[in-house]
């Protein structure tokens, strides 16, 4: 890997293995999601829309303008853009979708790639989920980092839409909590080479998710 590559969500992971009790965000990020369903009526993907904060973009994208004129077009960020979503695999890519009180499983995107404009880096993916899951009643998507160290920002005015979803389909965005001191001491216990955690606790700090309901008639 590119010691110029290395600066973006790849050092990003690795840094969020702080003690989550005495973390804070370091990366802020504002974020759309597109809710897809397949021909036969099932959420099959999300498309995260992932723009970063000026000050994390300015670090990731030093040393790569590599025409030297002040602009960084898609195939000048595409390695950049690799090196994100395979860092980002180790985390669950901060994404749960829970169906019947079952987490799904994703696929590695294949479509994926990287915009700059205004100083800021956005970041657009496909998840697809594996298989695609039948929304009969709710199905909740959560998109969080448990370590704290990722803010996300789901933005006001559009932060979820839903793509080819049967008729009567809806999606209802619920901003995060406040999590419990309680379990951020749990939290806080977590050996920092331990990036998966234990269900319950999981489901504990969930309460720090942006959180999108789909239901469907």
């Amino acid at each position: 890997m590119s010691m110029r590559l290395a600066p973006c969500l790849a050092s990003l992971a690795a840094a969020a293995l702080a003690p989550p009790a005495l973390a804070h965000p370091h990366v802020f990020i504002d974020a759309r999601a597109e809710i897809v369903f397949d021909d036969n009526d099932r959420l099959a993907a999300i498309r995260h829309i992932w723009r970063f904060d000026e000050a994390f973009t300015a670090f990731a994208v030093d040393g790569l303008d590599a025409d030297g004129d002040g602009a960084f077009s898609v195939a000048e960020l595409d390695p950049l853009a690799k090196v994100n979503v395979d860092s980002l695999a180790e985390f669950g890519f901060f994404s749960y979708v829970i169906v019947d009180d079952e987490e799904q499983a994703f696929t590695a995107p294949d479509e994926y790639w990287l915009s700059y404009d205004d100083g800021q880096l956005t970041l657009f993916y496909t998840l697809p989920l594996t298989p695609p899951a039948a929304v009969n009643g709710t199905v909740t998507i959560q998109v969080f980092d448990p370590e704290f160290f990722v803010a996300f920002q789901f933005v006001p005015d559009d932060p979820a839409t839903l793509i080819d979803a049967p008729p009567g389909c809806d999606a209802v965005y619920t901003p995060p909590g406040e999590i419990d001191v309680q379990t951020l001491v749990l939290l806080g216990q977590i050996p920092m080479d331990q990036r998966e955690l234990p269900p319950d606790l999981r489901r504990a700090a969930s309460v720090a998710a942006n959180a999108i309901a789909i239901t469907c008639p």
